[in-house]
C-alpha cells in the first residue's frame, strides 16, 4: 500500500502544471465562462479569508471546465495603496520594491493552494503597462466632463500634515498620532458618477445573480428621493435658503431651519453679530468629528442658534435658523426645513431647544394645520403644496439622490498619477496620449507629512505645457485606488495589448464577468464603481454591455472563538503553517466543507484533522481499489443483485447531487458531505463477497472526477495511480443515469370511477403527487378522462390512484 504523502504529491503536481500551463486560457470555439475573485492587495501574507475567496472561485473554474466550457480564470494584484507608503516610512524601502516582493511571496502562497490561475494574464496595477491605460481612461473621462475638480472640505491632521479619510477620524482625532483633526479647504478631482445614477439605480433589478441584501445596500446608497425644491427667505439678508424635502405636505409644520455649519451663507449671517463667536466655536468643534461621527443614529444632536430668522414662503412665519451636526454642506443643499412634528430626528433637536412642535398631518393621514389643504390626504397635499411652489415661482418638483460625485484625488505618492498639468497661460491641459504614462518618480522623500511626496520631486513637478511649451506643473495627486480595480477584470481579457486598455471584440466575447466571487465589505463603493466604469466605457464606445457582474457571490468571514481572524485580537490561523502540517487539499476541503459559501465560517483544528482523515481515507479506498480490481476494465453488462443496485444507486445520486450543488447552489459542503457517503458506500461494497471489480472501478473514476475541483492534487495523483489517461482536470464531468436513482419499483392500479384502467411500474418512495402526475399523463387514461372534468383525485400510497370525472 502507498502513503498519502501530500507534500510530495502536491509540490510533484504544482511543479507539473506550472510547466505544462495547464490553464493557461486560449481561444476556441467551447462556450466561455469567466470566473474571478477580487483581487488581493499584496501585504505579502495570504490569509484564511484569502484561502476561502479563492477555494471557491477554483471550484467554480475546475468545474465549469470539466462541464465543457472554456474558462478564463485569471488573477492580479490591487498593487496600490496607503500600506506601502507606511512600509517606505517605517522601513526606509522604497513602495515599489515592498509591493514588488510582497506580490512574489503570495504568488508563491498562492501556487501552494493549487489555484488553476492562468498567470499568464497576470496583472499589478502599479506596473506602467497598467496604470498607463488608467490614466488613458480618466483623459476620456475628462474629455466627456466626467473628470472635474472644485474645492472641498478634507479632514486635516495638523500634526502629520495629511489629508485623513473619515474612517482614519476616531473620536475627532487622527487614528495615527491622536492630534485633534480639523478641515482644510483643497482643490480635489473627482469624477461625476452622479451623471449615472438613475441607470445605475434602475438596472439594479436587472441583476438576477446578486443578492438581495447588496442590491439593497446598492439602492440606499444611490438613495433615490422625490420631493421638492423650496426658497425660505431670510429676514434682512439678500439671499435665500434652498432646501430639499421628501415631504412638501409637512411644509406649513416648519418651525426652524437648519444649515450645516460648513454652508457658504454661516460666516455671513453672523459676521459682527453677538452670536459670531459661539458660532464659530460651534464650527470649530464640528470641523473635529467626521461625518459619520455626526451622522450617526447614536450621535446626540447638537446645534446652536445663529440669531437669524427665515420666512416661511406658504404662510409668512418668521422661523428661527440654528446650524447643527446633524446637517451636512455636501448631502441636498446643505440646509433643512425642520418639521419635529413629524421627523424623529428634528423632534429630538426641538426637545433639547424646547423649539415649538405643529402637527399638520393626522392619525388619519389627513393634513390639518395647513391652511386651504386642510383634509386632504397628505400625499395629494404634497402634489399640491408643490403646484404652488412652482406657481409662486420659489420652487419645483425634484429628484434627489444621496449619492455624491466620486472624489478621486488622494495626496499620496503610491497611486496612479492624474495626467494633467497645470499652465498659467492654458489653465488645466490633458496630458497628451502618445506621453503616457505619466511615471512615477523615484527621487521622492518619505516623510508621513505635508502634501503628495510627489512635491519633494522636483523633475516631476514642473514640466512644459502640452499646448503653448510654456512652463507648467504636473498635478501632484494621485488617484483613488478604488479607480484601478474599476477596470481590472477587462484588462484581464487582454492583457498584452499594447495601444489600447482592451480590444472591443475580445470583450465582447468574454464579458461580462459570469461569476464574481469576493467579500460583502465591497457590496458598495468597488461594485457601484466598476459599473459606474462599464456604462461610462459603454458610453464611448468601448464596449457594448452594461453591466460587468453577471453573477455575485459574496462569502463570508472566517471566524475563530466567534470572532473575525486578526492579529489585535490574536486569533490568527496561518494558511502556510495548516499547508505544512496536513497538506493544500485538507485546507481547502474544510474551508469548503465547514460551511456554505455565504455564511460566515468557524475555524475548528477538529475539522482540518477531520478533513485530513477523510482524504486519507479515499487515498486508502482508491489505492486497494486499484491493487484488487486491476485489469477488470470500466464496464459492466451482466445483471446486477440487491447490493449491486445500492452501490449504483449512490454513486449516481452522487453524481447528480454534487454536480447540482455546485452548479446551482455553490452548496460545496453539502456536496462534500455526498460524496463523504458515498466512499463509506464504496467501503461497505468492497468488503463484500461477490463483489463486481468492474462496479467498483467505475465508482473509483467517478470518485476521483468529481472530488477533482476539492482536493486537485490528490485526484490527480490517484488517478494517475489507477493508470487513467491525461489529467483528470481534463475529464469530462459524469453524467448521471436516472433509471438508477430507482431503488426499488412498485405496481400500482390506476381507476377512473372506480373501475381499473391500468397498471403501472412506479418507485417505491414516489410521492403522492407524482403518483398522481403519473396517473394523469399515462395514454391509456387520457382516453379515458378525455373531454369530461376531473373532479378528484383519491390517491392511497404505494396502491392506487382513482381519478374521479363527470
Amino acid at each position: 500500500m502507498s502513503s498519502y504523502n501530500f507534500s510530495m504529491i502536491e509540490k510533484k503536481w504544482q511543479k507539473i502544471w506550472d510547466e505544462t500551463e495547464a490553464f493557461k486560457t486560449v481561444e476556441n470555439e467551447k462556450p466561455k465562462y469567466y470566473a474571478l475573485e477580487m483581487f488581493p492587495y499584496p501585504s505579502g501574507k495570504i490569509h484564511m479569508g484569502h484561502v476561502r475567496n479563492y477555494s471557491i472561485g477554483d471550484v467554480v473554474a475546475r468545474f465549469l471546465k470539466m462541464k465543457g466550457y472554456n474558462v478564463l480564470h485569471p488573477m492580479g494584484w490591487d498593487a496600490f495603496g496607503l500600506p506601502a507608503e507606511n512600509a517606505a516610512i517605517k522601513h526606509g524601502l522604497h513602495p515599489y520594491k515592498w509591493t514588488i516582493e510582497n506580490m512574489e511571496e503570495m504568488k508563491t502562497q498562492l501556487k501552494l493552494l493549487g489555484l488553476s490561475y492562468d498567470w499568464d494574464r497576470e496583472i499589478g496595477t502599479c506596473h506602467p503597462d497598467y496604470y498607463k491605460w488608467t490614466q488613458y481612461i480618466f483623459l476620456k473621462f475628462f474629455e466627456k466632463g466626467l473628470a472635474y475638480k472644485k474645492e472641498y472640505a478634507v479632514n486635516w491632521c495638523p500634526s502629520c500634515e495629511t489629508v485623513l479619510a473619515n474612517e482614519q477620524v476616531v473620536g475627532g482625532e487622527c487614528e495615527r498620532c491622536s492630534s485633534p483633526v480639523g478641515k482644510k479647504k483643497l482643490d480635489q478631482w473627482y469624477f461625476k458618477i452622479t451623471d449615472y445614477a438613475e441607470e445605475l439605480l434602475q438596472d439594479i433589478d436587472k441583476l438576477d445573480g446578486w443578492p438581495e441584501k447588496v442590491k439593497t445596500m446598492q439602492k440606499n446608497w444611490i438613495g433615490k428621493s422625490v420631493g421638492a425644491e423650496a426658497d425660505f427667505s431670510i429676514e434682512g439678508f439678500d439671499k435665500s435658503m434652498k432646501i430639499f424635502t421628501t415631504r412638501p405636505d409637512t411644509i406649513y409644520g416648519v418651525t426652524y431651519m437648519v444649515l450645516a455649519p460648513e454652508h457658504e451663507y454661516v460666516d455671513e449671517l453672523v459676521a459682527g453679530s453677538e452670536y459670531e463667536e459661539a458660532v464659530t466655536a460651534f464650527k470649530a468643534k464640528m470641523a473635529h468629528m467626521s461625518e459619520i461621527e455626526r451622522t450617526s443614529n447614536e450621535a446626540e444632536k447638537e446645534g446652536i442658534f445663529i440669531g437669524r430668522y427665515a420666512i416661511n414662503p406658504v404662510n409668512g412665519a418668521k422661523i428661527p435658523i440654528y446650524i447643527a451636526n446633524y446637517v451636512l454642506a455636501d448631502y441636498g443643499t446643505g440646509a433643512i426645513m425642520a418639521v419635529p412634528a413629524h421627523d424623529e430626528r428634528d423632534n429630538d433637536f426641538a426637545k433639547k431647544y424646547e423649539i415649538e412642535i405643529v402637527d399638520v398631518i393626522d392619525e388619519d393621514g389627513k393634513v390639518i394645520n395647513s391652511q386651504e389643504f386642510n383634509g386632504f390626504d397628505y400625499k395629494e397635499a404634497g402634489e399640491k403644496i408643490t403646484q404652488k411652489l412652482e406657481e409662486m415661482e420659489i420652487g419645483k418638483k425634484t429628484i434627489n439622490y444621496r449619492l455624491r460625485d466620486w472624489l478621486i484625488s488622494r495626496q499620496r505618492y503610491w497611486g496612479c498619477p492624474i495626467p494633467v498639468v497645470y499652465c498659467d497661460e492654458c489653465g488645466i491641459v490633458p496630458v497628451e496620449e502618445k506621453n503616457l504614462p505619466v511615471m512615477l518618480p523615484t527621487d521622492v522623500k518619505f516623510t508621513g507629512k505635508g502634501e503628495s511626496p510627489l512635491t519633494t520631486s522636483e523633475e516631476f513637478k514642473y514640466v512644459s505645457c502640452p499646448k503653448c511649451g510654456k512652463k507648467a506643473r504636473r498635478e501632484t495627486d494621485t488617484m483613488d485606488t478604488f479607480v484601478d480595480s474599476s477596470w481590472y477584470f477587462l484588462r484581464y481579457i487582454d492583457p498584452k495589448n499594447e495601444n489600447i486598455p482592451f480590444g472591443k471584440e475580445i470583450a465582447e466575447k468574454w464579458m461580462p464577468v459570469d461569476q464574481y466571487i469576493g467579500g460583502v465589505e465591497h457590496a458598495i463603493l468597488h461594485l457601484l464603481y466598476s459599473r459606474f466604469f462599464v456604462k461610462v466605457l459603454r458610453d464611448m464606445g468601448m464596449c457594448d454591455f452594461d453591466e460587468p457582474f453577471k453573477n455575485l457571490l459574496t462569502q463570508g468571514m472566517v471566524l475563530k472563538d466567534g470572532s473575525k481572524m486578526s492579529k489585535s485580537k490574536g486569533n490568527t490561523v496561518s494558511p502556510i503553517e495548516i499547508i505544512d502540517k496536513y497538506g493544500a487539499d485538507t485546507a481547502r476541503l474544510f474551508i469548503l466543507f465547514a460551511a456554505p459559501p455565504e455564511r460566515d465560517l468557524e475555524w475548528s483544528e477538529n475539522g482540518v484533522e477531520g478533513c485530513y482523515r477523510f482524504i486519507n481515507r479515499v487515498w486508502r479506498l482508491v489505492d486497494e481499489i486499484n491493487e484488487v480490481c486491476a485489469g477488470s476494465g470500466f464496464e459492466y453488462s451482466g445483471e446486477l443483485d440487491k447490493d449491486d443496485k445500492q452501490l449504483n444507486y449512490v454513486l449516481n445520486a452522487s453524481i447528480k447531487k454534487v454536480g447540482e450543488d455546485i452548479a446551482e447552489r455553490f452548496n460545496f459542503n453539502t456536496a462534500i458531505s455526498s460524496v463523504m457517503e458515498l466512499v463509506n458506500e464504496m467501503y461497505r461494497y468492497k468488503a463484500l463477497d461477490g463483489k463486481k471489480p468492474e462496479l467498483l472501478n467505475i465508482a473509483s473514476k467517478e470518485l476521483l472526477v468529481m472530488l477533482a475541483p476539492f482536493i486537485p492534487h490528490a485526484a490527480e495523483e490517484l488517478w494517475e495511480m489507477s493508470k487513467q489517461e491525461g489529467s483528470i482536470h481534463e475529464q469530462q464531468w459524469p453524467s448521471y443515469d436516472e433509471k438508477a436513482l430507482v431503488k426499488d419499483a412498485i405496481e400500482i392500479v390506476v381507476q377512473v370511477n372506480g373501475k381499473v384502467r391500468g397498471k403501472m411500474s412506479v418507485p417505491s418512495e414516489i410521492s403522492r403527487e407524482d403518483m398522481e402526475k403519473i396517473a394523469l399523463d399515462d395514454e391509456k387514461v387520457k382516453e379515458f378522462i378525455a373531454g369530461k372534468n376531473v373532479v378528484k383525485v383519491i390517491v392511497v400510497p404505494k396502491k392506487l390512484v382513482n381519478i374521479v370525472v363527470k
